[in-house]
């Protein structure tokens, strides 16, 4: 446990959330035209020129992305996914099992009927994941994918050995936790204390703060369950799509040094890897080192 980093800490996000809280915040800064609702997801299309789809991450909304797509839909379509259930919205499909496979067809479904196939894929932490499986079940979906902090299998910060049979039993305990939760009040030194792992400028932690309270914790435990009782480690090799990975660092933890051995480690058989660090960072790299973020994913889609 000892190796467990700022990012595993996003498993424990929805201790938290308290639907009280959801209504004295503000909505999302972007806004669109239309919204399509589907059975897991929902999407907010902007802009024109070639698709860029941006996934967020475990209970984090759409919003998680407003410091790039203004610009990118300058230039680009821009789809922003929002699972169901996160950013306050109404869970849908998501009050059940087979979150992670759900939100992975109705993204093929989006891009085969909006004719995308080949799109620029971006997804933050549980959103990498689920950009990684979209790239192994429907591989001429994806043209190219960006992780952002995100591991093949996330039971790897438990360490090297770790199974998904290993993590079982304590998954389970966090989900039931997490869904527990639903309703009552949220504890604010837990809340301060996962945001502050989360991200390192104080604008950031404010932000994840937010995002927190109005997720809805039963679907943001049992999709937490479902990513660690995913792992994509032996499929590495086999996903052809070019794939790049923007991992942070810090000089708390991960340092530079360990942050470069897990993530080149962990993508070491994908036959197309590049590689990319942002330093005085945490997991929500895009907030707290948003120019740098920025060109990271400009150079990616150019």
């Amino acid at each position: 446990m000892n190796r467990m980093f700022p990012v595993a800490v996003a498993l424990f996000a929805c201790f938290v959330a308290h639907e009280s809280q959801a209504r004295s915040l503000p909505a999302p800064a972007i806004t669109a035209p239309a919204e399509i609702r589907m059975d897991h997801i929902s999407v907010v299309a902007i802009g024109k020129g070639s698709p860029v789809i941006l996934i967020p991450g475990l209970s984090s909304p759409r919003a998680v992305w407003d410091g790039v797509a203004a610009d990118l839909a300058k230039t680009h379509r821009v789809i922003l996914v929002q699972v169901n259930g996160f950013g306050g919205d109404d869970p849908g499909a998501n009050l059940k099992p087979g979150i992670l496979d759900g939100v992975v067809a109705d993204l093929d479904t989006y891009i085969a009927g909006h004719k995308l196939q080949g799109a620029a894929v971006v997804g933050h932490s549980m959103g990498g994941l689920l950009g990684m499986m979209l790239a192994k079940a429907h591989p001429g979906d994806v043209g190219k994918l960006m992780i952002v902090d995100s591991l093949p299998f996330y039971g790897m910060l438990f360490g090297p050995t770790a199974t998904t049979a290993m993590v079982q039993p304590q998954a389970a305990m966090m989900r039931d936790q997490m869904i527990a939760g639903y309703g009552k009040p949220a504890d604010a030194a837990n809340v301060e204390g996962v945001a502050n792992a989360l991200a390192l400028k104080p604008r950031s932690r404010e932000l994840v703060k937010g995002w927190m309270a109005i997720a809805d914790p039963r679907v943001s435990g049992e999709a937490m369950y479902e990513d660690l009782q995913t792992d994509l480690r032996a499929d590495m090799a086999g996903i052809t799509t070019p794939m790049t990975i923007v991992y942070p660092w810090n000089d708390a933890r991960p340092t530079k040094p360990i942050a470069d051995a897990l993530y080149k480690g962990a993508y070491a058989a994908a036959p197309h890897m590049t590689y990319v660090d942002i330093g005085d960072a945490a997991h929500f790299v895009m907030l707290d080192q948003p120019e740098a973020f920025a060109k990271a994913l400009n150079a990616f889609i150019k």
